[in-house]
């Protein structure tokens, strides 16, 4: 399984979504994580990027929002407890053992 974690450095959800990752994929030889910096508007633009941090389980995003505009912004998350800049660990785990149990991995 590919997980790819896409920011920019103007947003700090990022990292939080990245030390969440790192936890919940410890020791999981099976999983590669690789992450994408998005500098430029156009890079934006030609990725898809629909804020940061953006995950993506072999290549698709989990949490895509279809209205969610593509740009260089900070992401929103919905999670239990409201709106948040990351999501949480359980729902990282939910996504990635969703893309697991489908075979898909």
């Amino acid at each position: 399984m590919e997980i790819t974690l896409q920011y920019f450095d103007g947003c700090p959800n990022w990292e939080i979504l990245d030390r969440r990752l790192a936890g919940l994929l410890d020791g999981r030889s099976d999983v590669r994580v690789t992450r994408q910096l998005v500098e430029t508007p156009e890079d934006a633009v030609r990725l898809g990027f629909h804020g940061s941090p953006t995950v993506l389980v072999d290549g698709v995003d989990p949490f895509a929002d279809e209205h969610a505009p593509v740009g260089l912004a900070c992401r929103v998350f919905s999670t239990p407890a409201g709106l948040g800049g990351s999501p949480t660990v359980e729902q990282l785990r939910e996504a990635i053992s969703g893309r697991a149990l489908t075979g898909d991995a």
